[in-house]
């Protein structure tokens, strides 16, 4: 198997899909449980996207207060000049201002923030990707491991059941014989007298056939037999 360094030179730069959203990638461990490693990435990863969700909606937030700020405060400015720096316009020109300004940080802060998540959430999904890649391959490996040697067992019972069933096959015909031979010298009541019990009708119904016509028969060959002699 490939190493870690041959993993992440191949999916280096690539559009990798983030695991933690994709079914696909949580079917994967319906039939066994996560390492701990991988779970721990894997909640890491969500708590980053979650991160990064709220700072995005918290950026929208701030942007929609600092254009109602905006548009508030060319009104004040015009108020300011008519009623003076005393005026109450002029104490609601100062917060806005004021606002303004702390919107322009926190909006500052958020984009920091945003940049280095998405390269920090990349990295690890890679490895994430890495790690799910060596669990899969390890029980795809058992599994082949195991068919083959289940595959080798069919094989051979496929062989002992063969001869076997040729060798059933074989002590029926021989146990129907034998039957018709002896029904049909010492006739049924020798045969009841001896306790034989045995119905080929019944118990081998692909050779059925009816004792009184094969005796007929036996009984024609035998005087076909004598005639010669």
């Amino acid at each position: 198997m490939a190493d870690e360094r041959e993993f992440r030179k191949a999916l280096e730069g690539k559009d990798l899909p983030v695991l933690v959203l994709d079914n696909r990638w949580h079917r994967l461990f319906t039939q066994r449980q996560k390492t701990p490693e991988i779970a721990a990435l894997a909640d890491e990863i969500t708590e980053l996207m979650s991160r990064q969700a709220r700072l995005r909606d918290d950026e929208r937030k701030v942007k929609a207060l600092k254009k109602k700020l905006m548009g508030e405060i060319m009104e004040l400015r015009d108020r300011v000049m008519r009623e003076g720096e005393r005026s109450r316009a002029a104490k609601d020109l100062d917060d806005h201002t004021r606002l303004i300004n702390e919107c322009n940080e926190r909006l500052e802060e958020y984009q920091d923030e945003q940049i280095g998540l998405p390269r920090e959430i990349y990295h690890k999904n890679l490895k994430l990707m890495i790690l799910s890649m060596e669990i899969c391959y390890e029980k795809l490996h058992d599994n082949s491991e195991r068919i083959e040697e289940i595959d080798e067992w069919i094989t051979g019972i496929r062989a002992q059941l063969k001869k076997q069933v040729i060798e059933k096959q074989e002590k029926e015909v021989e146990n129907f014989n034998l039957y018709s031979y002896m029904h049909n010298i010492f006739g049924a009541e020798v045969m009841e007298i001896f306790d034989i019990n045995y119905d080929p009708e019944k118990q081998h119904p692909i050779r059925t056939m009816d004792i009184n016509s094969r005796a007929g028969m036996m009984n024609q060959e035998i005087l076909r037999e004598m005639g010669k002699k």
